[in-house]
């Protein structure tokens, strides 16, 4: 990481193996340092999440068996990930979007 690089801040969830594979964990680093070096990530890798919030995504890590999903928000001073879990439907689940949406907020009360 370089002085011009964003920090990852978490508020939920870590990227380990297990119960990532090592594959899956690589990748999911790999994405998340392009991320805090300033690239912008696109499908299939990740997708935007505007029923979360302004510059929320989805980032996308294929695995074994299931596919891991980080929800993360691009601030101009860091990356701020809010949720990692496996997701095994094509929908992101209600639950996942009011728990993120609150811990974004919570976030931004408290670095206001």
């Amino acid at each position: 990481m370089n002085g011009d690089d964003r920090p990852l801040v978490w508020l939920h969830g870590e990227i380990k193996t297990p119960p990532f594979s090592l594959e899956a964990r690589i990748e999911a680093g790999t994405l998340l340092r392009l991320l805090q070096g300033g690239a912008s990530i696109g499908l299939p890798h990740s997708r935007p999440m505007p029923s979360i919030g302004k510059r929320c995504h989805e980032l996308r890590i294929p695995d074994e068996d299931v596919t891991w999903r980080i929800i993360y928000r691009t601030d101009f001073d860091a990356i701020v990930i809010a949720e990692v879990f496996a997701k095994k439907t094509g929908k992101t689940p209600k639950k996942v979007i009011d728990t993120c949406e609150r811990r974004f907020r919570r976030y931004d009360e408290v670095i206001k």
